[in-house]
């Protein structure tokens, strides 16, 4: 799963300013009804269900929240970069600031299964999320996450 085909510079935020995972959960909501015309409170409800299965935080300051919601017809993604780092019960218990959204249809499991697997695998390499934390222009930040994705599945 390419992911020039789930991102674009519209669904790249950086400096968000929030101080916990319920409120990044919320913004998450409005950005995903604004950019995409999904139902802000399905959002939330989807994405917290998902966390009340474990956390998504992957360690290194990395999370990854992913939920499945109705009236996304293939998996969509957004990234986000904290101002300041939040706690989100990771696995390193080290706090967040690297957030990469990931939202799929209904009743599907591959392509979510196989972005999931790509944004991990992305957001895993030291060098790659260095160069997130010292951008804040959001073509910059695409075409980290775009370039280093192509390198990968070259």
């Amino acid at each position: 799963m390419e992911l020039v085909k789930i991102l674009n510079t519209k669904s790249i935020i950086t400096n968000l300013n929030v101080d916990s995972k319920k409120n990044l959960f919320q913004e998450i909501s409005l950005q995903a009804s604004n950019l995409l015309g999904l139902d802000q409170k399905e959002v939330l409800l989807a994405l917290s269900e998902r966390e009340a299965l474990g956390p998504t935080g992957m360690g290194d300051g990395m999370a990854i929240p992913h939920a499945r919601v109705s009236k996304v017809e293939s998996v969509e993604g957004l990234f986000i970069r904290l101002e300041k780092p939040i706690l989100f019960e990771a696995m390193d218990g080290i706090p967040v600031d690297l957030i990469f959204v990931l939202l799929a249809p209904l009743g599907t499991s591959g392509d979510h299964l196989k972005a999931l697997a790509r944004v991990s695998r992305l957001l895993r390499n030291e060098s790659t999320r260095h160069k997130l934390r010292s951008n804040n222009d959001p073509s910059v930040i695409y075409s980290i996450l775009t370039e280093e994705n192509e390198e990968k599945a070259a």
